[in-house]
């Protein structure tokens, strides 16, 4: 078991992330009392989307290229449409959530985040939720795909969109406190 307040978070995204879907795991995390980084494929921070056109920057703490899923307990990963699309193309992204996966790490995507889930093949047997418009993706790549909030399988969680936010946070932080998952590859 894991305290949220010994907790370190690694959050993985890119120009084009949903602002809130960054932002507020981020805050909330921080604000629970865990550390929370985020990380870039350049290490520059990165442009977010605010519904509907561009918003501001966030800071990055690091590349992705220079994570370590042995300094984290959880990875999260924001959708917007822009960003997990860029990312899945980026071997290192994808490497790092099949890591995170196999060393039963807690991994949570939200929105079209499970794009990257999908990339990295951990999908095949789960339990998951997202944007409805990714969700054949998921079944196609053999998730078992519900709609509700929060999807929650073996310590990989999903969900669907800006308006779960809170419950995407609370099964965060629960599924930390739990500590790692052992599981089957998918």
């Amino acid at each position: 078991m894991t305290d949220i307040k010994d907790a370190k978070i690694l959050i993985i995204a890119t120009d084009g992330f949903e602002k809130v879907e960054l932002e507020v795991p981020r805050d909330k995390l921080r604000e629970a009392g865990a550390t929370v980084h985020v990380a870039s494929p350049d290490g520059d921070a990165i442009k977010s989307w605010d519904e509907t056109d561009w918003g501001p920057k966030a800071d990055v703490d690091l590349k992705i290229s220079d994570a370590k899923v042995d300094d984290y307990h959880a990875i999260v990963l924001p959708g917007g449409q822009i960003n997990p699309d860029v990312l899945r193309t980026k071997p290192e992204a994808v490497r790092l959530v099949k890591d995170f996966t196999a060393a039963g790490k807690i991994v949570a995507a939200i929105c079209h985040g499970p794009w990257l889930l999908i990339e990295a093949d951990v999908v095949r047997g789960r339990e998951m939720t997202s944007y409805p418009s990714i969700r054949t993706d998921l079944k196609n790549a053999g998730a078992n795909v519900v709609d509700k909030q929060v999807a929650t399988d073996q310590g990989i969680v999903t969900s669907r969109n800006p308006g779960d936010l809170d419950a995407f946070v609370a099964k965060i932080i629960e599924e930390i406190r739990e500590g790692r998952h052992p599981r089957q590859a998918a």
